[in-house]
């Protein structure tokens, strides 16, 4: 290769690196929704899931879901945190998710994406049969 072509291929990488590392930067974060997920666990048969983009760099959080079975009408969501499986949190992000499938997005403040990136979030479906949530399922990292 000739000088003059190593330094074109060198400026070529330069340029599209910073484009290359801001396209890849995105995390895809999935929770599957359950009533045995839920604290405590309801009888539910409903099931759902979604998944969530999250962008570090603007930190905004887009989502899409879905559910089924729920013994009635959804009356609220929510992403709560910080909480490990297991534990309850309080609210960090309302949702509307009146119809299934659902959609939305918020941009999150760093202790929100902090929690997001460690796992501490979750997802969950409240109805008028089940108030304190009826599904739930934890937001984590897709592999």
């Amino acid at each position: 290769m000739t000088r003059y072509a190593c330094r074109s291929l060198a400026v070529l990488l330069a340029l599209a690196a910073p484009a290359a590392l801001a396209a890849g930067n995105d995390a895809t974060y999935r929770a599957t929704l359950d009533a045995a997920s839920e604290v405590p666990a309801t009888q539910s048969k409903g099931s759902g899931e979604v998944t969530a983009t999250f962008d570090p760099a603007t930190k905004r959080l887009s989502w899409t879901g879905s559910y089924t079975n729920l013994t009635g009408p959804v009356t609220a969501a929510h992403f709560h945190g910080p909480a490990k499986p297991g534990e309850n949190a309080g609210v960090l992000v309302p949702v509307t998710a009146t119809a299934s499938p659902f959609t939305g997005e918020a941009t999150l403040d760093d202790a929100k994406a902090a929690d997001l990136e460690a796992g501490r979030l979750y997802f969950n479906l409240h109805t008028a049969a089940n108030p304190k949530g009826e599904i739930r399922g934890q937001v984590m990292r897709a592999r």
